[in-house]
């Protein structure tokens, strides 16, 4: 029989920022790193319904790095179709999926029942890509495991989670394929975050696979505490509401710690705090179940949650679109893709006395980016809502490594690699960091195509 050199085949994160999805074949095995949703432009959106690259069933594992749905999202359709498999990941990562994955099936069963209530869709009838109890259903096949501790996945294919900071459970995955190594950066965090320790460094490695979200730019230098309590004064003093749309899992609590501290020291006024996200609130206890994970002691956690007043119900939530300011508002989802935030911004964005706050990135084709580039109408459960409100973009809350902090990081490297890839980033963001490894680092790097397959024995 010819030998069949193992290879690596980029199904998703290749010219999107979205969708990461890694196939590495060997030995007989098919192993998938990361299993995410595609998310955005309508265009990318369209790949979450087209049949699998492969069918599921022949996938033999999948491996996450971390548990947002751009990274995890599609396993509840995997194993729908097909895979029977495990998937690995660290102990953060499986509590987390345990709540992200049914939420973002019952927001995708939402979706259909409006658009079928509407007419806005030109499936008959239009259906969820998969179902909340398809979510809960996947979520047996997950098996937790240890940061540091290599797995024997067969096929002499052996995977090691190396942590990543970025959110909880966040991970580098090293994979050995018959002696070739190949490191995935999953969604690298930063030196200086103020919630999660700084990612491992990176080792001796044959091929790099990076994310490359902020490989165009850096973060701004402005301390993101300081521009919080400028908004916050600012528009609590006309009576407004500041609405901050926040991803539930990492950045409301990096918010909640900023504004506890800032409030402990007077810095912002004494005004109602609402984190009005119920699976920001069911995710505090996972942190704190995992206390090596994160700077955060005992005391800091316990203030940031006498803050804020915690708000779980429909009708709670609903009670804060009559409220008035001033207020503050710490709700999902972050680049305004659905969620409690949208009836939040439908209320009062509007109102000029009002300000959003969007905390960190913004994915091309969604609501927040629309908001970021200065569009001032968004189109809200069938309705054209008119935003009068200040807009403000902090990208200084970003939890992902800048352009200098990825160079940093690859920089310390005990070796050059043979090939570096670049992915997971808009493709003038993963065009500008290919630019920067080749100038100032003298690596070889490209950026792959959608669905290209590479050979791990020759990876250029």
């Amino acid at each position: 029989m010819k030998h069949q050199p193992p290879r690596l085949r980029f199904l998703g994160a290749t010219d999107s920022v979205t969708g990461s999805r890694y196939l590495v074949e060997a030995g007989g095995k098919r192993i998938l790193v990361d299993c995410g949703l595609f998310q955005g432009y309508k265009i990318l959106r369209d790949r979450n319904r087209i049949p699998f690259p492969v069918p599921p069933r022949s996938i033999d594992a999948v491996i996450l790095t971390h548990a947002h749905v751009d990274h995890t999202g599609y396993v509840p359709a995997l194993v729908r179709d097909g895979f029977g498999g495990p998937v690995y990941a660290t102990d953060g990562t499986t509590e987390l999926c345990t709540l992200l994955l049914p939420d973002c099936g019952h927001l995708q069963e939402e979706e259909a029942k409006y658009a079928h209530d509407h007419g806005s869709s030109s499936h008959r009838p239009p259906v969820p890509l998969y179902t909340a109890a398809d979510a809960v259903k996947s979520l047996d096949h997950f098996k937790a495991r240890e940061f540091e501790a290599p797995m024997d996945l067969g096929g002499d294919i052996h995977a090691t989670f190396v942590p990543a900071g970025h959110i909880l459970g966040a991970s580098q995955i090293v994979l050995t394929v018959g002696g070739h190594t190949v490191h995935f950066t999953g969604d690298l965090g930063r030196k200086d975050d103020p919630l999660m320790y700084p990612p491992k460094d990176l080792g001796a490695v044959e091929v790099l696979v990076t994310e490359s979200t902020y490989g165009n730019r850096n973060h701004p230098e402005l301390d993101p505490a300081t521009q919080l309590a400028e908004i916050i004064s600012r528009v609590a003093k006309k009576g407004g509401v500041i609405m901050i749309a926040a991803f539930a899992v990492g950045r409301a609590e990096t918010l909640m710690l900023h504004l506890s501290r800032l409030r402990s020291r007077n810095a912002i006024p004494d005004i109602p705090v609402y984190l009005n996200s119920p699976m920001a609130i069911d995710a505090s206890g996972m942190y704190q179940r995992h206390p090596d994970e994160h700077r955060l002691k005992p005391r800091e956690y316990q203030d940031m949650y006498k803050l804020a007043k915690l708000t779980r119900t429909v009708d709670e939530s609903k009670l804060l679109n009559l409220r008035g300011g001033p207020m503050i508002i710490i709700s999902a989802s972050g680049m305004l893709t659905g969620g409690r935030i949208l009836h939040h911004i439908a209320a009062y964005g509007p109102d000029p006395k009002n300000a959003i706050i969007l905390s960190g990135y913004q994915a091309g084709g969604t609501r927040g980016a629309s908001l970021a580039s200065g569009q001032r109408q968004l189109r809200i459960y069938g309705e054209d809502v008119r935003i009068r409100a200040e807009v403000i973009q902090m990208e200084s809350l970003s939890a992902h490594a800048d352009s200098d902090g990825l160079i940093e990081w690859m920089r310390a490297a005990e070796a050059e690699p043979r090939m570096t890839y670049i992915t997971h980033g808009e493709p003038e963001s993963s065009d500008a960091l290919r630019i920067r490894i080749k100038r100032e680092l003298g690596w070889r790097a490209r950026v792959p195509e959608h669905l290209e397959a590479i050979s791990l024995e020759d990876p250029r």
